[in-house]
């Protein structure tokens, strides 16, 4: 059985008389413990992917299966504790909440779950203890984000669910990111799925999925993925 699991998935969405197909029979698996990345441009379906898997938004058709459970057949109270519970979610523009610190704003992550690790160690583990009582507006974009990283590792989640991570962030700062989410992936054994439009990224995954107007245009394996250091930036 295969960890997550795209069955002829399908998204429209319409708006008045207009229906638009932004999914198109979407098929592919996802191993325990693999990084994953999405690639494709502005307005190929990658974010309403992430956003189905991650139970913010829900399929037209198809199926999608995580640890073995049909999460499109939730009912809304079971998908909102799914997504609380076993998605952490990153985003390009950080979303932390700017009254309070770091500190708090990943604990704040943590508070909701049940089997939620301790926040400060989260927040050591991105390099931040020495910022813990730091305002976002008091970080640098690059330091937001690590902050963000470690909100959702604090939940504990079963799947990290990375939107642009690096979209917001200069080079440097980006591939600090992408050294932390390998480093999470290696010590934690986390899923990790990234989408992303910059194909310099797609070395690092273990997988890569080619999206293209909404279907898939192609998927390969890395058999020698390449570490983030290695990266050509």
């Amino acid at each position: 059985m295969k960890f997550i699991e795209f069955r002829h998935l399908s998204k429209t969405f319409k708006t008045g008389e207009v229906k638009e197909l932004v999914l198109k029979d979407i098929n592919f698996t996802v191993d325990e413990g693999e990084i994953v990345v999405i690639l494709g441009k502005s307005g190929s379906g990658k974010s309403t992917l992430l956003n189905i898997l991650g139970g913010m938004d829900r399929a037209t058709g198809g199926k999608v299966f995580v640890a073995g459970k049909d999460i499109t057949a939730y009912s809304d109270k079971a998908v909102n504790l799914y997504r609380r519970d076993k998605v952490g979610f990153v985003f390009q523009a950080y979303n932390l909440i700017s009254g309070l610190t770091a500190l708090e704003n990943v604990e704040l992550g943590a508070e909701v779950c049940k089997n939620h690790l301790d926040a400060e160690k989260m927040l050591a583990r991105v390099g931040l203890k020495e910022k813990s009582n730091s305002f976002p507006s008091q970080l640098s974009g690059g330091e937001q984000q690590r902050v963000a990283i470690a909100r959702a590792l604090a939940k504990n989640p079963l799947i990290l669910l990375c939107d642009e991570p690096t979209g917001a962030l200069d080079d440097a700062n980006g591939k600090l990111v992408l050294l932390l989410l390998e480093r999470i992936n290696l010590t934690y054994n986390k899923t990790i799925i990234l989408i992303t439009h910059n194909n310099l990224i797609a070395p690092m995954a273990d997988k890569v999925i080619i999206l293209n107007n909404g279907r898939i245009e192609n998927i390969f394996v890395n058999t020698n993925k390449t570490r983030v250091d290695d990266l050509i930036w």
